[in-house]
């Protein structure tokens, strides 16, 4: 099986990364953590975005992520198995990039490959002050493939505008603030049984070389905190079976606090949805040495969980049991999230 084909692959606009999986990439059942995916993908989205963006430039930059297109998690990858993963730059605007990115696993002892994961980022180019770079233009094969581009572009644009149009009860006191929920309170499979929470101190090893954190950091620690989330409610394995589009609003810096929550907002009878926050904590000294403390909501996602038996084959989720309004308009709206969702898969088939 050979690598597929992304969306356009230009010559000289495309890289490949390749490494294998340890048992620290994984779960107890040897599935891959779908955060450790999503971390190299971003990783290779950089690289290329980054490598097109400094050619021909006269201040050195780098690219940071700005938005991640629905991603889905087509098939496992598992301990042993290598990742191949071929990024593509697809389309260039004055200052942002599309890269398109494939993943193949390949188990090295049979040869057997598939294909895992296909995801689109969005990157803009900053230089060292965080100022905003033009990004070099690309040649295109067509004009009916930069017009695809472009389509795709002001789709995403738009999409990013209306970011903030989500209804009260997602956007709750919950959601913007940085309380923890407290851990396996509440009744069997309700909201507060299973909402979990992880605060992070933002290390060097978590940034880029301009002290930002990567976005392939976030969305890994976004995913562990869903997945345990996703365990707590089924009570067995779970993986990963998407992440919405996610904008990422803010770069957090080096030395921030994140506080990062889940909780399950709607169940279909094989998947659980649950909807992540990033909240960043920022501490500085001001000239006369008191403590200056500022909160942001950095980005929020919504992730889709598959419960596994022993065997691995998926299995009935628990209903969650709704005990206020707001959580079943939350629930009402993750189904209509869920039926557009399952709608446009069948449309694409």
């Amino acid at each position: 099986m050979s690598v597929p084909k992304l969306e356009t692959m230009f010559d000289g606009h495309t890289t490949m990364l390749c490494r294998l999986m340890h048992p620290n990439d994984a779960n107890i059942a040897g599935n891959v953590h779908g955060g450790t995916i999503l971390k190299m993908i971003e990783e290779a989205g950089l690289i290329i975005s980054t490598r097109h963006c400094n050619i021909g430039a006269q201040e050195e930059c780098l690219c940071v992520l700005a938005r991640v297109e629905k991603t889905d998690f087509l098939l496992p990858m598992y301990v042993g198995e290598v990742a191949h993963l071929t990024a593509a730059i697809t389309y260039c605007s004055q200052h942002s990039v599309e890269v398109q990115v494939s993943v193949v696993g390949e188990n090295i002892a049979t040869g057997r490959k598939r294909t895992t994961n296909r995801a689109t980022l969005w990157y803009v180019p900053c230089n060292k002050g965080g100022k905003i770079a033009v990004v070099p233009p690309i040649i295109y094969p067509s004009q009916e493939v930069e017009a695809k581009g472009r389509n795709r572009y002001e789709r995403q644009k738009t999409h990013r505008q209306n970011a903030d149009t989500n209804s009260p009860s997602m956007r709750d006191g919950w959601a913007m603030s940085k309380e923890i929920p407290h851990p396996q309170g509440g009744e069997m499979h309700t909201v507060e049984n299973a909402s979990s929470a992880l605060i992070h101190l933002v290390g060097v090893g978590d940034c880029g070389v301009h002290g930002k954190v990567t976005g392939g950091v976030t969305m890994k620690l976004m995913d562990e905190v869903a997945g345990i989330c996703a365990f707590r409610h089924c009570h067995s394995n779970v993986v990963t079976a998407s992440m919405d589009a996610t904008d990422f609003h803010r770069s957090i810096s080096k030395g921030s606090i994140l506080h990062i929550k889940s909780r399950p907002i709607f169940n279909s009878a094989k998947s659980l949805m649950i909807q992540v926050v990033v909240i960043v904590e920022e501490r500085a000294r001001d000239k006369e040495g008191r403590i200056e403390a500022s909160m942001f909501c950095a980005c929020s996602a919504f992730f889709t969980y598959v419960s596994l038996t022993k065997e691995g084959k998926p299995q009935t989720i628990p209903p969650l049991k709704l005990l206020t309004v707001e959580e079943r308009e939350r629930f009402e709206e993750g189904k209509c999230r869920y039926l557009k969702d399952k709608e446009l898969r069948r449309s694409n088939m």
